[in-house]
């Protein structure tokens, strides 16, 4: 048994709250690259370079990639042979306090979704925890912006919806958004289990590598699918038109009811950040 002091979590959650917010993760330049020069539309083109422009000023000058820092996202790995010396949570919330802070980036939580009071910090953060085998422990921090965020949607869906349903759904949804989410976007899809966990595996698929397949081929073949209908849609980086609506588009799914068919959709815009440090 590994047992990990609650104050290294505050100081990994910190570096990455910075680190995160500051450089895009290696598969997500290589694909604005990658979409760049596919693209066939030259206005479309100019705005894949100023992203990409963007990326790098921001990782050569140590600043945020977008002004939109993110609501905290953290997701914990922990290992069934790992004990946690201290209070998780409080671990977490402090060392989102100390990155926001130290990194100078801003603070975007309000304590009371109605009242609006800004807790100054960007705490609390949502945090995520699941158990698995082993002896180590993952952190992952993917600073989530609201204008993408505010696109995602999640629908009960009939089985006699099936697959078609599903495409509608998820053409629909994009296609509604329009520029709001800041095009390219990342799509995770999540489909089954409940309301609240169809929108979870959405939410996670965001953290696949962009590239990565579904392992089940049936799923694999639906994410490719979907990324060429939704890049069918013409949308375009930031909205101005293009073959360069999405990046990539990522499915997961869980066993359902008999009577159900919960489908969500969680949106990403091209800044697609996550960073994770394993102890």
């Amino acid at each position: 048994m590994r047992t990990i002091e609650a104050e290294v979590l505050i100081h990994v959650v910190k570096r990455l709250c910075i680190q995160a917010n500051r450089n895009l993760p290696e598969d997500v330049r290589v694909r604005i690259h990658e979409c760049r020069e596919q693209e066939t539309w030259p206005v479309a083109r100019d705005i894949l370079d100023k992203l990409v422009e963007n990326f790098e000023l921001a990782s050569s000058r140590a600043m945020p990639i977008c002004q939109d820092t993110g609501m905290a996202c953290v997701f914990i790995e922990t290992g069934n042979e790992v004990f946690i010396k201290g209070d998780l949570n409080a671990a977490v919330n402090e060392g989102v306090r100390q990155g926001y802070g130290e990194g100078f980036l801003r603070a975007s939580v309000v304590s009371d979704p109605l009242r609006r009071i800004n807790t100054g910090d960007n705490t609390p953060a949502m945090v995520y925890v699941d158990f698995v085998h082993g002896d180590k422990l993952a952190i992952t921090v993917a600073p989530k912006g609201f204008g993408s965020e505010n696109m995602s949607r999640i629908k009960m869906l009939r089985p006699s919806d099936e697959l078609a349903g599903v495409i509608d759904f998820v053409l629909t949804a994009i296609n509604e958004a329009g520029p709001n989410p800041c095009p390219p976007l990342v799509v995770g899809v999540g489909i089954g289990g409940t309301f609240d966990k169809a929108a979870l595996i959405a939410k996670k698929a965001l953290l696949r590598p962009l590239g990565s397949r579904n392992s089940d081929p049936y799923y694999a073949d639906l994410e490719a699918l979907l990324l060429e209908k939704i890049n069918a849609l013409g949308i375009g980086p930031q909205g101005f038109g293009g073959r360069t609506t999405a990046l990539a588009v990522a499915v997961e799914t869980l066993p359902t009811h008999i009577a159900g068919l919960p489908c969500a959709i969680n949106i990403n815009c091209h800044v697609t950040r996550h960073a994770t440090e394993v102890l």
